[in-house]
């Protein structure tokens, strides 16, 4: 391997290990103040949502040619399942789960 290449992805490691080691060092002497912990505590919801959202209104279950109601519907569905169990403050990966096995029934069933 040449040496340029060594230092780059050296580099690279320093790069992204730096922004996640400097908070937990400045703010492990005081601690992080309770109205940042629940801003922190909702950002993996507000992403869920970024996510989804946009989703919900393009998803297609067959042919693109065809994209029908029903197709809107199904995803209606998911995203009605992730913000209720969201709101319930069920974890996140509870939440995507939950999402996942009610479309994965409807399928079947429907």
């Amino acid at each position: 391997m040449d040496g340029k290449w060594l230092w780059m992805i050296l580099g690279m490691g320093a790069v992204t290990y730096i922004p996640r080691m400097l908070p937990l060092v400045a703010m492990k002497a005081e601690g992080i103040p309770p109205f940042l912990q629940g801003i922190l505590k909702n950002v993996p919801y507000a992403v869920l949502g970024a996510l989804i959202f946009p989703a919900i209104f393009v998803i297609h279950t067959g042919d693109l040619r065809h994209i029908t109601t029903g197709d809107f519907l199904f995803g209606l569905i998911g995203g009605a399942v992730a913000f209720i169990t969201a709101y319930l403050g069920w974890n996140i990966i509870f939440v995507v789960l939950s999402s996942i096995a009610i479309l994965t029934l409807s399928s079947v069933l429907f």
